[in-house]
């Protein structure tokens, strides 16, 4: 039974209850017969239950649809009613018994009750039929305006390629109903398959109301590819499956590296459920590939394929549909007027003896069309021709995997590349191929492009060049990005010429340049150049050549930096890692002043808190500790000092106590502080990650130090006068100080305090105004005296229970309130006052979520653990969406001190189990802007103190697409991304460098959710601008380099 159907059986159910509701009513003034009819009623209300509870039983891994959910809590509540008003009605009955006079005074005093009772039933039961029908009229309206919305996940089409007959022709065959899933689209390489599937799939037909999406597998994701090898060719899949599941928000982006096939797969079968999208698979070269997205059910999902590899075309349950040239005769001009930049009017009379020339093949014609651009004269077209030929027949041949019937109209197109190259400058040529070296599967960085380029030490500007080879169709720049692509018909011409490209650029140039391109090659190099490029890496270990180490240094930063995801960075880190981290030792005791520099500056971006224990275990034996600390006095730029000083806070938490008290001894706290200062906001997270390292090995001794050297006045200045960010950490170190004994009462007393912002003031008054004396033993009596009036029905009375308990509070963490507060039912009844959800209760409701912030804000975690155990936490993000502004505010208020409380992680750990984050970034699709701006403001405290798989949940949630959706209405929203980003700033449980590849990634998602908006100027540069924020460090570091 589908939920479709238990609806229907649940409304036949009440329609039946309503006869029996009338029936009821005709007994009613039978005294034997009205308890039986009340019964029937009883029993229907039960068979409800049940019914109700086996579809939750068979449903349970589809209830985090809000619609289905929403089903649900309404059957709940009818259930509630009804039962409630038959006990109700079952007691009116008993008091009804009475026989004669005495029954007729008794109706006459209060009326007949059980008919009153029997009238609510009627009512409940209708409102609920009548609710279903509303739904299923209002979800038709809905569906019928959806129909005529662009879908939030869309396909680009090409430019250029003109709209031809056929592509009228598929959009006719994926709008029938009786059509194969399956739409085949076979044809030579490069004949404008891909464009006319993203023609189609860019505007896809109104049956596919969830729009259309594209995954390009080529033949990278094939098993030739792989060498036959099982296991790699499932986990290249697993990697494509993966993007199609991030595009619809349903996995992170580097969160598919830990599946299997099998997993991933089972997570997409999840997702279409219910679903009609239309789905490019563009390029396949394996006929499983399309077999197992056949094999997907209870969708109504169709499958766009593209493909030139034979054993694709066997698939027997589907439509084929061949691009033959008449096809392209038909479109070759318009494709020659667009790129030629030509009229028809303008075009010379050679030109329909070009395009017969070129077979009228559309890669070919737009690459010609380039070449000529603007061009009329005769004889140029007529050189073209002539040359055209020449080239095709010199041209070397394709590699093997190219069949034989694409073998000439491959070189046609290979001399159409050769034509172009030639009326292109030398060193756009030079640079062309040595592009060979790069793996084009993905789009590569402009920062990859252009280290490539520099290697070359050709005196043009990269710009123009690349500029040339963009304009010439052999690269592709992707529009609102800095990223580059290629055809794979040009990566295929480049295909042989990848050793010769890695041998110019790692063996022909001089030192520097081979030691500035080979972490780039490293990363985004083929799988035949990442080897040759570690190679080189290591010779310059070896030799020891200090210059070229500190550039290949410099650069492996860059490189990593340039990481389009977080998955894309780990890997290439850990690579890093592996061949930096043995060397390190030896690189710092012998090396020059500079270079040990440019070494920490890479630890600080390649190595994780992990990697530590082995680098201070080889620093300490080869003693290298004191050349650093060395290092550290003898110079004196900010840069230098932040990042010398952060390696040895780091390395003190895993050698000696002997070797650790020193290197807090040489750390120079005076310095150190005066990086602190509003105006250094650069690196203040480096050192604020320095301070907490060394707090953690010397405790109060550390803290001591810092305080003799100012660091607490700098702190207390940041409050004051810092950005958010800044604000944020100086609060935390405060704190710490604080607890750890610190003597800050002279300098952070009661008049103090009032000076500060208020999110400052409330984390450390607790710790200025706490009285000294040893507090008095809570009283038990009175306390539970308080417990049992919370039990109260009078609303007064429990809210000055809850105010009672107050102080109790305010002591949380004192073990003895502790164990007599948790050794109580107190949260229990906490979570019962919450779900009285009467508007009565309002003001009970509000007063007890202000006493669980209190409890999580002083006691912590013992307490949080208790109220996840009760579902509190839950239950206040319901509140939050209520239509009563002071409990939404009550709501939020509790939750910000929950998840900022010590133990805070445990209820984000149990957000991550239960798809809460998934719901919360659902919840800025509702229609009240109250819950919408309170969403907001929980989700920034999330990527505050959240964990990364909490991050990357919302990312893969499409909260940013969202974000910039609430940007567009405007009002109070305006700014919604870049408070996200702030809060992104402020989380200490990522690393800075996974910080800025998220960032990067975060603006990628902007520039794309606003492009074409009006705020699509304003909205990008400020989003640019909180990027850039925390790294600022790091481009300093560049620049000083």
């Amino acid at each position: 039974m589908d939920v479709v159907q238990t609806i229907a059986s649940a409304a036949q159910l009440v329609s039946a209850m309503l006869s029996a509701v009338g029936a009821l009513e005709q007994a009613a003034a039978d005294a034997a017969e009205a308890p039986r009819r009340l019964q029937v009623l009883e029993d229907f209300v039960s068979d409800l239950e049940v019914l109700v509870q086996q579809a939750k039983q068979k449903h349970a891994h589809k209830m985090h649809g809000p619609q289905l959910e929403r089903q649900f809590e309404s059957l709940s509540r009818l259930m509630d009613q009804l039962r409630a008003n038959i006990i109700k009605a079952r007691r009116a009955l008993k008091k009804g018994k009475g026989k004669g006079l005495a029954r007729v005074v008794w109706s006459s005093v209060v009326g007949d009750p059980l008919m009153k009772y029997i009238q609510l039933i009627r009512d409940d039961l209708n409102w609920w039929l009548e609710l279903q029908r509303l739904t299923d009229n209002v979800g038709n309206a809905i569906a019928s305006t959806a129909k005529g919305t662009p879908s939030l996940v869309r396909v680009k089409s090409e430019q250029g390629y003109p709209v031809s007959e056929k592509c009228d022709y598929v959009r006719d065959i994926l709008e029938r109903d009786d059509g194969h899933r399956v739409v085949l689209i076979v044809g030579l390489s490069g004949i404008g398959k891909s464009c006319l599937a993203q023609q189609i799939a860019s505007q896809p037909p109104g049956n596919f109301v969830d729009g259309a999406i594209e995954v390009s597998f080529g033949r990278w994701c094939s098993r030739a590819a792989c060498n036959g090898s099982r296991t790699e060719y499932h986990k290249r899949l697993v990697r494509k499956i993966s993007k199609l599941l991030v595009q619809v928000g349903s996995m992170t982006v580097n969160e598919g590296t830990s599946k299997d096939l099998e997993d991933v797969c089972c997570l997409l079968q999840t997702v279409l459920v219910g679903k009609s999208m239309l789905i490019l698979l563009d390029d396949v070269w394996e006929q499983d590939i399309v077999d197992r997205f056949t094999k997907l059910y209870d969708n109504d999902c169709r499958y766009l394929v593209t493909t030139r590899d034979e054993a694709v075309y066997e698939i027997a349950e589907a439509e084929k549909v061949e691009i033959s040239k008449d096809d392209i005769k038909k479109i070759s001009k318009g494709i020659l007027l667009y790129h030629s930049l030509l009229s028809a009017e303008e075009l010379p009379t050679v030109a329909d003896d070009l395009l017969d020339s070129c077979g009228h093949h559309p890669l070919t014609v737009a690459v010609l069309g380039k070449a000529l651009r603007k061009e009329t004269r005769m004889e140029k077209w007529e050189k073209a021709i002539s040359n055209l030929s020449t080239y095709a027949t010199c041209a070397p041949g394709p590699v093997s995997y190219v069949n034989e019937k694409e073998v000439e109209t491959t070189l046609t197109i290979f001399g159409s590349f050769e034509f172009s190259l030639e009326a292109m400058p030398e060193n756009s040529q030079r640079f062309f191929m040595v592009l060979a070296a790069i793996s084009w599967e993905e789009p590569v960085p402009e920062a990859c492009l252009e280290s490539v380029w520099s290697a070359l030490v050709q005196d043009s500007l990269f710009p123009i060049v690349v500029s040339k080879l963009v304009e010439g169709s052999l690269v592709i720049k992707l529009e609102y990005q800095s990223m580059y692509h290629m055809h794979d018909m040009v990566s295929l011409y480049l295909e042989n010429k990848a050793n010769d490209a890695a041998h110019t650029l790692l063996t022909d140039s001089f030192p520097e340049y081979a030691a500035l391109v080979a972490p780039w090659l490293f990363i985004f190099g083929k799988e035949t150049v990442k080897g040759p490029a570690e190679q080189k890496m290591r010779s310059f270990f070896s030799l020891l050549e200090f210059m070229e180490i500190e550039i290949l240094l410099g650069s492996t930063t860059q490189a990593l930096m340039a990481c389009k995801s977080i998955s894309e960075f780990e890997a290439s880190r850990l690579g890093f890692s592996k061949l930096l981290g043995p060397r390190i030792a030896e690189l710092i005791s012998v090396g020059s002043q500079a270079l040990i520099v440019a070494v920490t500056k890479a630890i600080t971006v390649v190595f994780f808190q992990g990697d530590y224990a082995n680098l201070a275990q080889s620093i300490e034996t080869a003693g290298s500790v004191n050349k650093l600390i060395c290092v550290l006095r003898g110079y004196e730029d900010s840069s230098s000092l932040a990042n010398v000083s952060a390696v040895l806070a780091k390395v003190s938490e895993h050698v000696s106590a002997k070797t650790a008290d020193e290197i807090l001894a040489s750390i120079p706290m005076d310095r150190i502080a005066e990086l602190l200062s509003p105006e250094n906001e650069e690196w203040h997270e480096i050192v604020f990650t320095t301070l907490a390292s060394l707090i953690k090995v010397g405790n109060l001794k550390a803290v001591e130090i810092m305080i003799e050297a100012g660091v607490d006045k700098k702190l207390l200045v940041l409050l004051g006068c810092g950005s958010e960010i800044s604000q944020h950490h100086a609060i935390i170190m405060l704190k710490t100080f604080c607890e750890l004994g610190a003597p800050l009462k002279e300098c952070m007393g009661p008049g103090l305090l009032i000076h500060l912002p208020w999110h400052a003031r409330l984390a450390l008054e607790r710790f200025v105004l706490s009285d000294q004396n040893v507090a008095s033993s809570p009283k038990p009596q009175y306390f539970e005296v308080l417990l049992h009036r919370i039990l109260q029905t009078d609303s007064k009375g429990i809210i000055e229970a809850i105010q009672g308990l107050l102080p109790l509070a305010e002591r949380a963490n004192d073990p003895r309130v502790q164990d007599l507060l948790l050794g109580s039912n107190l949260c229990d009844r906490l979570a019962f006052l919450l779900q009285r959800r009467e508007p009565e209760n309002n003001q009970v409701r509000s007063q007890t979520a202000f006493l669980v912030m209190k409890l999580a804000c002083t006691g912590a975690e013992p307490y949080i653990r208790r109220f996840l155990e009760l579902n509190i936490v839950h239950e206040l993000i319901a509140m939050m969406q209520s239509s009563t502004n002071d409990l939404q505010d009550s709501a939020y208020h509790a939750l910000h001190q929950i998840v900022y409380a010590k133990g805070g992680s445990l209820v984000l750990q149990r957000f991550l189990q239960l798809g809460t984050i998934e719901k919360l970034v659902n919840l800025l699709d509702r229609k009240c802007v109250k819950t919408k701006d309170l969403t907001v403001q929980l989700l920034v405290d999330i990527a505050a103190v959240g964990t990364k798989p909490c991050i990357q949940r919302m990312l893969s949630s499409q909260v940013i697409e969202k974000l910039v959706s609430l940007e567009k209405a405007g009002g109070s929203f305006s700014g919604s991304v870049s408070r996200y980003i702030h809060g992104l700033n402020m989380c200490e449980n990522i690393q800075s460098a996974e910080r800025a590849v998220m960032k990067q990634h975060i603006l990628r998602k902007v520039r794309s959710a606003v492009r074409g908006h009006d705020l699509e100027t304003s909205l990008i540069a400020s989003v640019e601008v909180c990027v850039s924020e925390g790294t600022k460090a790091a481009s300093s570091s560049r620049r000083n380099k």
